[in-house]
């Protein structure tokens, strides 16, 4: 069984940087996409940035040259590198996979293709 679990979360003040990782266990990452998102208080669920097996990037326009996704050789680790970060980036913020897309992402930062999910880790970032 496909299991995630996100960790790297924390607070810090705008400008800081934070790096989130996301270990699965069960399986690796090969032939998978891999996404981050993202969920604040009051407001839906946001796709942040994707990767496909081939390493293949992309990235909502809020987080662009900001962020960046990424994940080790083995494909056991996804991570999210966040930089300059905004009191807006504050947000619950989940990994997830989608099987189905024979290591493509069908639709990108879309939720609805995401088969798997973490339970997620909080990020704060203080004015």
């Amino acid at each position: 069984q496909v299991q995630l679990a996100e960790s790297g979360g924390g607070s810090v003040q705008g400008g800081g940087s934070l790096r989130l990782s996301c270990v699965a266990s069960g399986y690796i990452f090969s032939g998978y996409c891999m996404g981050w998102f993202r969920q604040a208080p009051g407001k839906e669920r946001e796709g942040v940035a994707d990767i496909d097996s081939f390493g293949s990037t992309s990235y909502a326009n809020s987080v662009k040259g900001r962020f960046t996704i990424s994940q080790d050789n083995a494909k056991t680790t996804l991570y999210l590198q966040m930089n300059s970060l905004k009191p807006e980036d504050t947000a619950m913020y989940y990994c997830a996979a989608d099987p189905r897309g024979g290591g493509h992402c069908r639709l990108h930062r879309d939720s609805r293709v995401f088969d798997y999910w973490g339970q997620g880790t909080q990020v704060t970032v203080s004015s």
